[in-house]
């Protein structure tokens, strides 16, 4: 009797970690940890596409995007936040990395890249 209790117990626990595999691996689950970082890369996202979006708005759109494209790629960065495309509809202050995200979407602009605002 003894025996049966044992081999049922691992049976149980094998089959509890075989489902977790299956789940993980093939399934979709996720930890909340993975779940967070997914929905913050999202927002990013959102907010480039928003940046890029107001970069193409801008009155002097055209020699803006010229002089963009005529400077180094580690000024960038800065020439985004000093336009401030970066900064969200209402928001003061923009949010950290959105202006080196806007930079690789403008970037893909110059590329003919399509880009999630248009």
């Amino acid at each position: 009797m003894q025996m049966k209790v044992k081999y049922g117990s691992w049976g149980i626990i094998g089959g509890a970690v075989f489902a977790m595999v299956i789940g993980f691996v093939w399934g979709g689950w996720t930890t909340s940890s993975t779940t967070q970082k997914m929905s913050e890369e999202a927002v990013q996202a959102t907010r480039a596409a928003i940046c890029v979006a107001q970069f193409k708005k801008d009155p002097n759109y055209e020699a803006r995007f010229k002089e963009f494209g005529g400077m180094d790629s580690y000024k960038r960065s800065d020439y985004v936040q000093t336009g401030g495309w970066d900064k969200m509809p209402d928001q003061e202050q923009a949010t950290w990395g959105v202006a080196s995200a806007c930079v690789a979407g403008i970037e893909g602009l110059a590329n003919g890249e399509a880009t999630p605002a248009g």
